[in-house]
């Protein structure tokens, strides 16, 4: 049997196609824009979902007998319908910063604290909720036309199927929905006055929707029997697609940004937890959850530095037909540096949550060569990592293992660099696609080809190398890492002065 994993996510939508032997087959990808205009970030849902047809139309021509598909996309960004099924706005990004206001009535009305009992996040604008509240107050006579609010992962799934359903782990990014009860929450939901009935109804990761509509099936050439399967948001399916279940256990998906998202039982009693803007997710298995600690030092650092500083050793890595990071990762030393990068070139995600910090190289000298600079960028985005690491093991969530996805992945020498600072064994999966393949994991057992998730890891997830810490490097590594957790209050009154006018 052929299943297919939909991934949608801000830029582009993309199908990838596995046996339910668990071997990969194919990916159709589309692109599309998102507009930033006068502050304000958002997306045209008819873009997406015009997207996810053709993909699926293309995907369909190649292999006509797929059977099932899976949906797993971004979180936050919704979109209103009236009763023809028709976008009454378009939908804001989780950066558009509109949505403020709303966010502090919530709070002053309901508490903050207790707003992040419920939901597992700390309220901000980035979630749905203030967003909602936004829009029905500013446009209330087009808001009365709304007959529906969805997130893009039950909006895909009901313009496929025209039903209803969103997972936990998506409608834990709406800062509405109660994460211990695993259903809306009524107190917020009417404070903000926002009728439940809009909303879709909540259910598991991996819940079977039904079959496409009929004259969509024909339209776009599948078979009238396909089944769709409600996911789960982009960051669980990558944590299923990596196999990780156990406590103890943490994906670290490196792309432009890094997010660690480590399984733990039961929920944090934690309100620094929550402060510092680590949200508690439902998880694939009833009595599990994760969090996302994010950094936003990830792979956007060395792209920054490739283009900005290394635009020599990127022309003769072109000619010599070598990725250019590889050709980087050839110049260092495996020694560590004695200098200290923090990586806030984007401002800080996890523990800091202060978008208005900035980057800052410490400690160089005339002895220092590029080389020696471009491993320290490794080495700060990581060293970000093991601060949210030790933040965490405070708050009770443990890390033993960490199984690496994303771009930052086919490093060998920063997996290396991870290893020997995070003093933990780091191993690769086996997979191009490590989110597709989760949510084809999840697809196969909704649609009963699978036993279960356990049976489903035996047979699509398979480790590749584990890199395990160097000793020597890792003691050096902890005495530098006392020194980065110095860094960012040192430089803080610094940026401070540099922006007085």
């Amino acid at each position: 049997m052929l299943i297919g994993g939909l991934d949608v996510g801000t830029t582009g939508a993309k199908l990838t196609v596995y046996t339910h032997e668990g071997c990969f087959v194919n990916n159709e990808y589309l692109e599309y824009d998102v507009s930033r205009k006068n502050g304000e970030h958002e997306i045209d849902v008819l873009i997406i979902f015009t997207a996810v047809c053709e993909v699926i139309s293309k995907t369909v021509k190649k292999y006509p007998t797929l059977a099932a598909i899976g949906v797993t996309t971004f979180g936050e960004t919704f979109t209103v319908l009236d009763d023809e099924d028709k976008p009454l706005f378009n939908s804001m990004l989780y950066t558009d910063p509109r949505g403020e206001g709303e966010t502090k009535l919530l709070c002053n009305a309901l508490g903050e604290k207790n707003i992040r009992t419920i939901t597992g996040v700390k309220p901000h604008q980035m979630y749905s909720l203030p967003k909602i509240m936004w829009l029905k107050n500013k446009n209330p006579d087009v808001f009365k036309r709304a007959k529906r609010i969805l997130l893009m992962g039950d909006y895909i799934v009901y313009m496929l199927t025209g039903i209803a359903q969103v997972d936990y782990s998506l409608a834990a990014r709406t800062m509405a929905f109660d994460i211990q009860k695993k259903e809306w929450s009524k107190d917020i939901l009417g404070y903000a006055d926002i009728d439940v009935s809009l909303l879709s109804k909540p259910v598991m990761s991996g819940t079977l929707a039904g079959k496409i509509h009929i004259d969509l099936a024909r339209k776009l050439g599948t078979s009238e029997e396909l089944k769709i399967v409600t996911g789960c948001h982009d960051q669980i399916a990558a944590a299923v697609g990596a196999g990780v279940f156990q406590e103890g256990q943490a994906v670290d998906g490196t792309g432009t940004v890094e997010c660690v998202t480590p399984v733990f039982r039961g929920i944090p009693d934690n309100d620094t937890m929550y402060e510092e803007g680590y949200s508690v997710v439902p998880y694939v298995f009833e009595d599990k959850y994760v969090c996302y600690a994010l950094s936003f030092a990830g792979g956007a650092t060395l792209k920054w530095y490739r283009d900005a500083f290394a635009k020599y050793e990127k022309q003769i890595a072109v000619e010599k037909g070598e990725n250019v990071y590889a050709f980087l990762d050839k110049q260092i030393s495996s020694k560590p540096t004695d200098i200290l990068v923090l990586p806030h070139f984007a401002g800080a995600a996890n523990p800091y949550m202060d978008s208005t910090s900035k980057g800052a190289i410490v400690g160089l000298t005339f002895e220092h060569t590029n080389a020696d600079i471009y491993k320290a960028m490794m080495e700060g985005a990581t060293y970000e990592i093991m601060l949210n690491l030790k933040h965490l093991e405070s708050f009770g969530v443990e890390i033993d293992e960490l199984y690496a996805t994303g771009g930052g992945a086919s490093s060998p020498t920063w997996l290396q660099i991870k290893a020997d600072i995070l003093n933990r064994p780091v191993t690769t999966i086996d997979s191009p696609e490590v989110g597709a393949c989760g949510i084809c994991m999840l697809t196969a057992v909704a649609v009963g080809v699978v036993k279960n998730l356990e049976e489903a890891k035996k047979i699509f997830v398979t480790n590749n190398k584990t890199y395990y810490p160097n000793t020597e490097n890792s003691m050096i590594y902890d005495k530098r890492f006392e020194g980065y957790k110095l860094l960012y209050d040192a430089v803080r009154p610094i940026v401070d002065k540099i922006g007085e006018v």
